[in-house]
């Protein structure tokens, strides 16, 4: 049920949930009286890793440590778990300041729940996963039941308890106790212990304070490198002394606090940006804007930005017309389904053997926070647009999308299909190219217009952004 998360995610974009109400309720949905179909959030915390021999306190804090870390990079842009065995070596964060953190993990369980109220059970519980193979095993012995298929993985609170500090993050040598609380170095003055619960809520309303100097700057920093190909400052989950200066400091600092003044709306947010002048112009550039500004760290055009895989995927689908955009939501599919027809956002991702197909286009380990898509360009990428299935399916579903009006002439059909896949007209070379070659003899397996359709979908320009 881990697609319930990725579910609640996606619609709290498209309604334009304020982003500091996004980061409240992932946090502690259940601590502010959400409703219960506002539960999945949880999920952020609630489907991080669950090891074996979770009731060992090293194996436990393992796991602390992949909490602090996420919420700290993610909304925060700070390495904080860096403080687990010893300060921060370059940042203001103390040991103290990451077991204050941890303990709020430590005081939290994770609980696999009903949001109609019909009980729930811990998560990821091995015994429950000894006992469904011994009864497998053992028809003498019953298997547990099946888990609820309502139920959605999430937090709730535990048993309520400081942390001490583990000395050179040794489970064995206890040091000081440190109370629960956010960190030194973004608080006014010495931070106030949590006292309500874990501590979750008033963690959130930390992160998401209006006072903070970095939870807006990372997000605007975010979704301006998604827009732009590269982030204002170039680690955008790390923004501590070893992370990069910002290009454009004062422009960073615009955009956030006016993000917060326009009540957090990441829509509003986008919308600034990409119809700014900057975002509008194109990636091509004469030799004088290059020799002035060779990296374009002044935005002199635009960067030439590669299509993340999904994206990609999708626009190849959309090119051949089979897209399925009635059938959003709702379980995961596997990619290389023969009949997957919907947005590669809805595939799913397995933590133990990512698919093959994003391996090669550079989708992230699913294990541990990623700030940011590598690309790398490789044989074995253009061998798959050479050979795969899937592209060999949709270049025949777009030659016959392309050739479904026999009376209409061939140099027609080059024109709808730059515009259709390149959203430009087609130049009097390209179509004359193309007219020669789809007159040649067809080869037994495909005929001339698929493998012109191939051609097209698997073109630089079908992957890139000018």
């Amino acid at each position: 049920n881990a697609w319930r998360y990725r579910a609640w995610v996606i619609e709290a974009y498209n309604r334009d949930l304020p982003y500091d109400s996004f980061i409240r309720l992932q946090l502690a949905a259940d601590r502010i009286g959400a409703p219960a179909n506002q539960l999945a959030a949880l999920g952020f915390i609630g489907l991080g890793p669950k090891y074996y021999n979770r009731d060992r306190l090293d194996v436990m804090a393992d796991e602390w440590e992949d909490r602090v870390d996420t919420v700290s990079r993610s909304f925060l842009g700070l390495t904080v778990a860096c403080a687990r065995c010893h300060d921060h070596k370059y940042d203001p964060i103390t040991m103290r300041d990451y077991y204050a953190l941890a303990g709020v993990f430590a005081s939290t369980r994770m609980v696999d729940k009903n949001p109609a109220g019909q009980g729930d059970a811990p998560a990821g519980d091995r015994k429950e996963a000894i006992d469904a193979k011994v009864g497998k095993d053992d028809p003498g012995k019953k298997a547990r039941p099946k888990s609820d298929p309502d139920a959605v993985h999430i937090i709730e609170e535990g048993k309520v308890h400081d942390l001490n500090v583990f000395l050179r993050g040794s489970v064995d040598r206890l040091g000081p106790v440190a109370e629960r609380r956010f960190l030194r170095v973004l608080s006014a003055a010495e931070p106030k212990p949590f006292a309500s619960g874990s501590g979750r809520e008033e963690l959130a309303d930390a992160l998401a304070d209006p006072r903070n100097p970095l939870t807006a700057r990372v997000m605007v920093n975010r979704v301006w490198s998604l827009m732009f190909g590269r982030g204002l400052v170039g680690t955008p989950s790390n923004f501590g002394t070893q992370g990069l200066r910002p290009s454009h400091p004062e422009l960073l600092d615009d955009l956030a606090v006016r993000f917060m003044e326009r009540g957090w709306s990441v829509k509003a947010l986008v919308a600034e940006m990409v119809l700014s002048a900057t975002y509008r112009q194109e990636s091509r550039a004469d030799s004088g804007q290059r020799s002035r500004d060779p990296d374009n760290a002044w935005y002199s055009r635009m960067n030439r930005r590669r299509l993340p895989i999904e994206m990609w995927r999708d626009a190849v689908l959309s090119a051949s017309g089979e897209i399925e955009l009635e059938n959003a939501g709702g379980p995961s599919v596997e990619l290389d389904s023969p009949s997957n027809r919907r947005r590669t956002v809805y595939a799913r991702i397995s933590r133990l053997k990512l698919n093959d197909v994003l391996t090669q286009f550079d989708y992230p380990d699913a294990n541990v926070h990623a700030e940011k898509r590598s690309v790398t360009t490789t044989a074995t990428q253009k061998l798959f647009l050479l050979n795969s299935p899937f592209i060999i399916g949709r270049a025949r579903a777009l030659a016959e999308r392309l050739t479904v009006h026999p009376e209409e002439k061939d140099a027609r059909r080059v024109e709808r299909a730059y515009l259709l896949l390149y959203g430009r007209p087609a130049t009097p070379e390209e179509t004359a190219l193309a007219i020669g070659f789809l007159g040649r003899s067809p080869v037994p397996e495909m005929s001339r217009w698929e493998q012109y359709a191939q051609a097209l979908l698997a073109a630089n320009e079908m992957i890139y952004v000018d």
